[in-house]
């Protein structure tokens, strides 16, 4: 039986506990240390740190103080990895705490945060999914219940200070091309609320002021949100300091590609069993600057989609030359039209895109003006026929629920 080498209490703040941090810096200390070859579980918090609760309100949605995301679980140490080397990072296991069989998904404000389609959906909007073993269903979405693939959204290794210069730098650099954006271009380092693990005194206050913010992903990995990270895969990290420093978060229950609501997978606390090696030099024997992985032999098995094409006109009809985000908005936005005709509101829609097991695929970025990118939607998640007929839509789902929504203040 492997060990929990760090645990969490649900019903504490992770500001209390010296095993979490919310920053990336490379003077973090390592909370645990293990050596190659071991195996062991991390308990993490979900990536508000508790914030959102299970209630069919979305104020908490709609307040949600991000400067506070992502709260992760590390840095665990490996003995003998130094900067060059890759660490391998085997996912044997992953799941839910007895305690909360319950996840969100979330629409954030415009105001807040945002999210892929927020010019379309502006305003907070929450559903609430319980579990039942694999499968998952909400009270806010009917006729529908798929199996989740559980993974980390997060997950990546401490960057060295010459790296984290390098980030800070580049993101400030675009944040000053339009610093009154919203939602903003880049989230900058902020202080006030970073949580830099066992650092103290002089020596937090510095880094809390230099840490990088976890919201995107990087050279190192962070927050990569790839739904196919899940039980069996192997990742290969660059290791960029001394022990690696290994850290872990932001647990999803399901995810579309893309995970486009931005608080956009099922969200929850849990665990992850991993085993960790290292391949040393392995950064240049294999030209690895970015990670790559193995995807999970273990997937949910739908073999039958609905696939909507997106191209790189957008909704006002303007064209883009070659634009992939353009193109993945449109087919998103197909979609959604597609199963308003079936009785979902938008709002149940997007959600629904965004928690799924959805498909999302760059399908042609050469054929000059237009890319095309498409959203394959799965029809075996839905109890009734989806698919397009002569007769038109045979099938309304019931009217009298929606996903809540607060608006802004």
């Amino acid at each position: 039986m492997a060990e929990t080498i760090i645990k969490i209490d649900l019903n504490q703040s992770p500001y209390e506990n010296e095993n979490i941090h919310n920053r990336w810096h490379p003077d973090i200390p390592m909370a645990k240390m293990v050596k190659p070859g071991d195996d062991f579980i991390l308990e993490c918090h979900d990536w508000t740190g508790g914030q959102i609760k299970n209630d069919d309100c979305a104020d908490d949605v709609r307040d949600v103080d991000l400067t506070q995301v992502h709260f992760l679980t590390g840095p665990v140490g490996v003995e003998g990895a130094e900067p060059g080397d890759l660490l391998v990072v085997d996912i044997l296991d992953i799941g839910t705490f007895d305690e909360s069989q319950w996840g969100f998904n979330g629409f954030f404000s415009k105001q807040n945060g945002g999210g892929f389609l927020t010019e379309h959906f502006p305003e907070a909007q929450k559903s609430i999914w319980d579990f039942n073993g694999m499968f998952t269903k909400s009270r806010h979405i009917p006729n529908v219940e798929f199996a989740g693939l559980i993974h980390p959204g997060l997950i990546g290794c401490l960057p060295s200070k010459e790296m984290l210069d390098e980030w800070n730098t580049r993101e400030k650099e675009l944040y000053d091309t339009e610093p009154d954006r919203v939602p903003g271009l880049a989230n900058l380092p902020y202080a006030d609320t970073a949580h830099m693990g066992k650092l103290s005194g002089d020596a937090k206050a510095k880094a809390a002021a230099e840490g990088a913010r976890t919201v995107p992903p990087r050279e190192h990995g962070g927050n990569c949100d790839i739904k196919d990270l899940s039980r069996g895969s192997q990742v290969y990290f660059p290791v960029y300091v001394k022990d690696a420093g290994l850290s872990v978060g932001d647990l999803h229950f399901s995810q579309g590609d893309g995970e486009i609501t931005f608080c956009g997978a099922i969200e929850m606390a849990g665990w992850i069993h991993l085993r960790v090696n290292i391949i040393k030099g392995g950064m240049e024997k294999y030209g690895i600057k970015n990670p790559i992985f193995k995807p999970s032999p273990m997937a949910p098995k739908y073999d039958d989609y609905l696939i909507f094409e997106g191209i790189s006109v957008d909704e006002e009809g303007k064209q883009h030359y070659l634009d992939v985000h353009v193109a993945y908005r449109q087919a998103c936005l197909n979609a959604i039209e597609y199963l308003k005709k079936f009785g979902y509101t938008g709002a149940q829609a997007y959600a629904l895109l965004g928690c799924a097991p959805v498909q999302g695929h760059i399908s042609g970025v050469v054929d000059v003006p237009n890319a095309c990118a498409t959203l394959w939607l799965p029809t075996d998640i839905f109890d009734f026929d989806i698919k397009p007929g002569m007769d038109g839509p045979q099938h309304s789902v019931a009217g009298s629920t929606d996903v809540p929504l607060s608006k802004d203040k």
